[in-house]
Parts: structure tokens; C-alpha cells; sequence
């Protein structure tokens, strides 16, 4: 019987044969809920522990992160010894997660039909740029593409008059939470009985229904009733308010908070105008109230504002660099950030996963590997002879 105290995906293993951050980010996911995540690599590593600042040669400070929860091998893929290694990792694996290019994947042996041969139940899925039907399927893509392909960067164009990249890779993280997803819902499917089945996820595609949740609107008509965007979000007005000490969010939503608004700050010209009364006259508005708050935002302190919105439920945070957010007095109740000490970095922050399991509480069972560190483990547990493993791993090996 598996033990679940490790996560509920505790007794599940997963072959990750992602790189930098979609499909790490995915597979930290997994392994934070107790998968058995493997990660296997090419002999010159993922790209990812070459980042700056490190303590050592090959764990950066994302890599700490985004690959804790995993073991990993190193395996050059151009070999058969290797090949053949793989290929007996799959035979006992659950599900195999890989961000390489059809025709990569495919080249080396491992595309869904062949993988299908060795592990008929297994849960194969292909992280990638673009969907394997469209003209695309072989552009290499990162985050920066997909943010101006997909309408994202000229989003920016109505509130800063051109377009502009958000500065986090979101098409990629956004991308690795759809990965989990999928992969959970087919590992459910394969527990009802339904057996194995492919998965794509591809960053266009995501990226793409993301951003049109909601600025669908009146292009979702057919024909159109109006171009897509939502009105709320594209005036310039719209942003972190300037305060006396700093800046802030404050943004009243209901009827009562508007008014509640109106009157702390004196404005019965606006109180007493009938636009801005109700939400569906007030969304024809935005730009005007907007600019109103960011008037008002200036003549207070953020204490202040806190405690006037706190005291009528208006909401309101005030705007934290990333390098004050584990000062935040929630941040530090819910213990977000955790200290932690690496057996070769040294100590760390750890961001633990945000998401709570009553049962399996989060935890680091395996800190981000070094290059290859568990290969000749991984091997022996698969029941390779010590010849086999020696072949497999080559010379290079660092294990």
C-alpha cells in the first residue's frame, strides 16, 4: 500500500525531461505533491544552473527552486547505452513530461508512438511551444515570443501607448500550471479505468486563452458586437497610486465602496453624479474615476489609506518590491518563505508551495540536485547491471 504522508501523488513516478522554466516548473508542482520526480538531463546540464548569483558550479539560485523535490541523471540521448537507460526509466514510470520540439523528440526515440510501445498506460506530455498541428510546431519559443504573439505585449498599447513585455516569464509559468492540471486529470482518467493517453500543452495556445478570459467581451459575439478588451483594464489610469510615502492599490468595486470613497474624500461632485452610481454606468467611466483616486491617493499616507479602507472593506494593498514581500506580516503567519540548508549550497530560502494539504503538509525531501548526482541510483533501482550503468552514464558522468 502506498504511503501518502509524502503528498498525494506519493508512489507515482515522473520522467521530466523539461528544461528552464515551463516545464521545471511544472515538474516542481508534481513533486512537491510526492511525486517521484526524475530528472533527466543532457551531460551539459539545464541551462538554468549556469544563472547568476551561485555557490556552486551548477545550482543557481532559481534552480534551488524550481528543481528541489527531484533526482537527477544525466543521460546523453545521442547514445544507445543512454537510450537504452531511458527506455527502462519509462518501462516503470507513471508519466513522462518533455519540452522538446516534435522532430527532437521523435529523432531520439521517445515521441509518443514509441513511448506508447513501452509503456502502454503511460501519461506522455509534450510541453511546447506551439501545437504540433499548426504551421509552427517546429519555432522554438520562449516566453518574450510568446507574450507578443499572443496579444499580450500589445495589451500595453491603450495605458502606455505601445506595446511592452510584463517583466516575468507568465507564458511559461502559466503553461507549467496547465501542465500539472492536464497531467492530473489524466492520471485520474487512467485510475477510472480510460488507461494512458497523450497530452499536449503548448505556450501559443495557453497564452492566447488566457489573455482572452476576460477580454473576450464583445468579440466573443458572432458576428462581433465590438473589439475585444475589457475597459477596466486598458486606461492609462489604471495603475499603483502615489501616496505621500509610497504607492498603493486602491480599488473600491461595490456601490458602497464608491460611495464610502466619495465621502472620505470630500468628492460630492462625484457622490452626486447619477455615471457613477451603478457598476454598469460606472464601467463607462473608468478613466475619469480613475484619475479621481489617483487625485485623492496623493494627499495621504498608505497607513492612512489602509486604515480607512480596512475600516469600510475597501480593498487595498500597498505596493511591495519582490525584495520586501517576505517582510509582509501574512507572508511571514503563513510562513511562505522557508529557511532551509543545502548539503552543497549551503543555507536557502525556500518558497514552500502555496497550496495546502491538510494530510501531507509540504516538504523538501530532495534538495535541487547537482548535475547527475542520483544517476547510478536511478539506474540500480531499475535493475541495470553495473556494466549497463557505467555504459549508460558514460564517462562524464558525475554521479
Amino acid at each position: 500500500m502506498t504511503d501518502l504522508s509524502e503528498g498525494p501523488l506519493s508512489g507515482i513516478r515522473v520522467i521530466d525531461l523539461t528544461t528552464v522554466i515551463m516545464g521545471p516548473y511544472a515538474t516542481q508542482m508534481l513533486g512537491d505533491m510526492g511525486a517521484d520526480v526524475i530528472k533527466v538531463e543532457p551531460p551539459q546540464g539545464d541551462s538554468t544552473r549556469s544563472y547568476r548569483p551561485k555557490r556552486v558550479k551548477d545550482l543557481s539560485g532559481s534552480f534551488l527552486n524550481t528543481n528541489r523535490n527531484k533526482r537527477s541523471i544525466a543521460l546523453d540521448l545521442r547514445r544507445p547505452a543512454a537510450k537504452r537507460a531511458l527506455t527502462r526509466l519509462v518501462s516503470g514510470a507513471d508519466v513522462i513530461v518533455h519540452n522538446l520540439r516534435p522532430s527532437v523528440i521523435e529523432r531520439a526515440g521517445f515521441d509518443y508512438a514509441s513511448v506508447r510501445k513501452i509503456k502502454q498506460d503511460i501519461i506522455y506530455c509534450a510541453a511546447t511551444g506551439f501545437g504540433a498541428d499548426g504551421p509552427y510546431s517546429e519555432k522554438p519559443a520562449y516566453d518574450d515570443m510568446i507574450q507578443a504573439a499572443s496579444g499580450m505585449a500589445a495589451m500595453y498599447v491603450p495605458s502606455r501607448g505601445e506595446p511592452a513585455y510584463a517583466p516575468t516569464a507568465i507564458c511559461d509559468k502559466l503553461a507549467g500550471q496547465l501542465i500539472v492540471s492536464a497531467v492530473l486529470g489524466a492520471l485520474l482518467f487512467r485510475d477510472r479505468g480510460g488507461g494512458g493517453q497523450s497530452i499536449e500543452v503548448p505556450m501559443f495556445e495557453s497564452a492566447i486563452a488566457y489573455n482572452l478570459v476576460e477580454n473576450f467581451g464583445a468579440a466573443a459575439f458572432s458576428p462581433p458586437l465590438g473589439p475585444t478588451g475589457f475597459a477596466r483594464l486598458q486606461t492609462s489610469e489604471r495603475r499603483p497610486y502615489r501616496t505621500k510615502d509610497g504607492y498603493i492599490c486602491i480599488l473600491p468595486y461595490s456601490d458602497k465602496n464608491w460611495q464610502d470613497f466619495f465621502v472620505f474624500t470630500g468628492r460630492d461632485d462625484f457622490l452626486n453624479d447619477l455615471r457613477f452610481a451603478s457598476l454598469s454606468e460606472r464601467a463607462l467611466a473608468f478613466p475619469e474615476l480613475y484619475g479621481m483616486v489617483a487625485q485623492e491617493a496623493s494627499k495621504k499616507t498608505n497607513a492612512q489609506w489602509l486604515e480607512f479602507c480596512e475600516r469600510a472593506d475597501i480593498p487595498c494593498m500597498p505596493v511591495l518590491s519582490l525584495d520586501e514581500i517576505h517582510l509582509d506580516p501574512h507572508v511571514k503567519a503563513v510562513k511562505l518563505f522557508q529557511e532551509a540548508e543545502h548539503p552543497y549550497s549551503g543555507p536557502y530560502r525556500v518558497v514552500r508551495s502555496p497550496i495546502r494539504f491538510s494530510a501531507s503538509p509540504f516538504q523538501v525531501r530532495h534538495h535541487a540536485p547537482l548535475l547527475g548526482e542520483h544517476g547510478k541510483m536511478i539506474l540500480e533501482e531499475a535493475g541495470l547491471s553495473q556494466d549497463e550503468i557505467s555504459d549508460a552514464l558514460g564517462e562524464d558522468d558525475v554521479s
